[in-house]
Parts: C-alpha cells; structure tokens; sequence
C-alpha cells in the first residue's frame, strides 16, 4: 500500500511539473497595437523610426510579459503593464531619456566616450553593458554595486 501511495504521489508531481513547464513557455505574436498603453507609448516615442519586426506575449503561469524585436535587430522587453524592463541597442546607444539621469552622469564621468548598449530594470536595480563591453550594476539609490 506505501509503494502504490508513493508511486501516485510521484505520478502526481511529475504531472503538475509537465502542466507548469507546457504553460511557462507559451509565447504568441501579436501586433502593437495590442501591447499595453505604456509600451506604445515608448515605441512612439522613443523608436519611432524603427520597423517592428516581431512583438510577442508571453504567457507565464503566473505572470505575462511582452517582447518587441525591430528589424535592426534591437529589443524591448516590458512587463504586464507596458513597462519597460530591458532595452538591447546591440550596437546604437539606450535612447538618452530612458536612462535615469544618475546612470548617465555616472557614465559621462567614469566612462567618458562610452555609449550605453543595453540597460535592464528588475526590482530597483539597473544593469548597464558599455560599447567598451563593461556591465555596471546599479542599486535602487544609484550607487555602484558590481562591475564586470
């Protein structure tokens, strides 16, 4: 009776982990149009130049989260709300007003000539990769927490 009783428990977990990785990674295009208000409001305004070449939702078990990827091969990721929580230039700088003006100051006096490629926002905490290929990693106070 134990082993049948471990063996449907262990059933059980097993089926619940393949439910949750089948549904964690269920991506969908969409147009922009359909993205949040915020994330529309970036695009315009910050990328308006730019064609999109593939906007995706991303459906999570809990969470979703929408990813813009432009024919330049530039992204914008944003959370459920439209907020943007990292921007990839690859090879053309962050737009200047995305950048809290701390970062940039910290930049222009640290790393002077240096564009800023890519900037990711989780939790308060910023993350930053130079053309020069430093990642500098910023607190919610904007004070330098790790280089690499």
């Amino acid at each position: 009776m134990k082993t049948f009783i471990k063996k449907t428990i262990m059933a059980l977990v097993c089926l619940v982990a393949f439910q949750t990785s089948a549904m964690a990674d269920n991506d969908k295009p969409v147009n922009v149009n359909q993205l949040p208000a915020a994330a529309q409001q970036v695009i315009k305004a910050h990328f308006s130049g730019k064609k999109v070449a593939l906007a995706k939702m991303e459906s999570g078990l809990i969470d979703k989260s929408y990813d813009v990827i432009f024919t330049t091969g530039e992204k914008i990721e944003f959370d459920r709300k439209g907020n943007w929580t990292d921007i990839d230039c690859k090879q053309s700088s962050v737009p200047a007003k995305l950048v809290p003006a701390q970062i940039t100051t910290y930049v222009n006096s640290n790393y002077s000539g240096n564009k800023i490629l890519k900037i990711e926002k989780d939790r308060g905490e910023y993350e930053i990769n130079l053309s020069n290929g430093v990642e500098i990693k910023f607190n919610s106070d904007f004070a330098v927490i790790d280089i690499d």
